[in-house]
């Protein structure tokens, strides 16, 4: 983990890296709510070209669940983002760490969350890093 997040190489491609790491996501509970093709965008807004990159905002009802019933405003922080994108030779996945994230608003009960959120998401990572 660094300070916002854990990144796991994949030696695979980038449309096989984003459907594993949509699996292993659910296999901890995750349902992915959005996905922001950046690419995409960039080309259809900037007409600018880039990598694909693919943000997945994950969410795992019961964890969003006890986080806004704990704080409001914990909403600002959720869901959970996930990145995906292409580099040579494979692709890379970035997990945000919910304890960084969900940790700038001072409430033991949320941190809580954020560390069984922690836990989900390491693995997450694991079963990535299996992959290989």
């Amino acid at each position: 983990m660094s300070e916002i997040g854990s990144r796991i190489e994949l030696k695979t491609d980038y449309e096989n890296a984003v459907a594993v790491t949509t699996a292993a996501l659910k296999e901890e509970g995750f349902g992915v709510l959005t996905t922001i093709d950046v690419q995409a965008t960039f080309k259809q807004k900037l007409d600018a070209e880039f990598r694909r990159y693919v943000i997945l905002g994950a969410c795992n009802p019961p964890l969003a669940y006890r986080a806004l019933t704990t704080d409001f405003d914990a909403g600002l922080l959720l869901p959970c983002n996930v990145i995906v994108y292409e580099k040579s030779g494979g692709s890379i996945v970035s997990i945000v760490d919910p304890l960084s994230m969900l940790g700038v608003i001072a409430n033991p009960w949320l941190e809580a969350v954020a560390r069984d959120a922690r836990e989900k998401l390491k693995r997450v990572a694991q079963m990535l890093r299996e992959e290989q």
